[in-house]
């Protein structure tokens, strides 16, 4: 392969090591044809591979594959792109153009908790919906949940901050930890909702959040830190009420499943934008 790809984790918790969501980069996708990025994505394995076009200054057009297909929008390589290019001189004002809309990134070195330089996002507007019973049902059953393992205080919705994500909260930390899914059943279903992963979450308490995000839909088992997850349930938490704006929400994913990561969320007053915060570091 000859096309440059970086390799970075996004969102690693920097209290435990080997964590964070891996992405590819390609810093100058100039000549790229969609055919060419998706093999690149393909040879990468990475469940995301974001590919940049300058098209003015701290301005760029981005565009995210699979390696099976292309998505609108991608956090976690939004976050690793954003720091790559801090890391070579650009920002740490930028402006990334995707198919899910404007994406404005704010860079900045790392804190004394972060195990490198972060990278904000601020998404495009969210919205929410109530998911359908009949999907709801059709979840649980893939993940070998039940009515009864769900928190009721946070209704199943449908969140969008650039794709569409399933979010269920499970009653307890317990049931969070136990999936037994069918992923074949689960993908199904999540293609006729059109939801990228299903965002299951736990309530710590008022602000922090576990997480886990299957999706299967996308050839990936479980994502460990998903940023577009992220903001979209920190745009669900302000439309249903459950937290004030603004606020700030962590939420940890990736624990369950050996990759520790840690998401900050803005919820913010003045629009429909969130805020997802990250560091990331390169791989190998």
């Amino acid at each position: 392969m000859s096309t440059d790809v970086l390799r970075l984790a996004a969102f690693p918790d920097g209290s435990a090591p080997g964590g964070g969501n891996p992405a590819g980069v390609v810093l100058d996708a100039t000549g790229l044809d969609d055919a060419e990025r998706q093999r690149v994505a393909a040879e990468v394995g990475y469940s995301e591979t974001a590919f940049l076009e300058r098209i003015g200054p701290a301005r760029y057009r981005v565009r995210y594959f699979t390696p099976t297909t292309e998505v609108a929008f991608c956090g976690h390589a939004t976050v690793a792109a954003g720091v790559a290019l801090a890391e070579r001189g650009h920002g740490p004002d930028l402006l990334l153009e995707t198919l899910a809309g404007e994406v404005p990134v704010t860079t900045a070195p790392a804190g004394p908790d972060d195990p490198g330089p972060t990278a904000t996002l601020t998404s495009v507007p969210t919205r929410t919906r109530p998911a359908e019973p009949a999907q709801v049902a059709a979840t649980l059953a893939a993940i070998g949940w039940s009515a009864a393992d769900l928190d009721p205080r946070f209704p199943p919705h449908v969140a969008f901050a650039g794709n569409d994500h399933l979010v269920l909260a499970a009653a307890t930390r317990e049931r969070l930890a136990r999936l037994d899914q069918d992923e074949a059943a689960l993908a199904a279903v999540m293609r006729a909702g059109g939801w990228t992963t299903v965002h299951l979450v736990h309530a710590r308490d008022a602000t922090t959040f576990d997480a886990r995000d299957p999706a299967p839909a996308a050839g990936i088992s479980e994502d460990p830190a998903t940023g577009s997850a992220a903001a979209a349930f920190g745009g669900y938490l302000r439309d249903l009420g459950l937290v004030p704006a603004p606020s700030r929400v962590v939420v940890l994913q990736g624990h369950d499943m050996g990759a520790p990561s840690r998401l900050v969320v803005d919820v913010l007053a003045d629009d429909r934008r969130v805020r997802v915060t990250g560091s990331a570091v390169p791989i190998g």
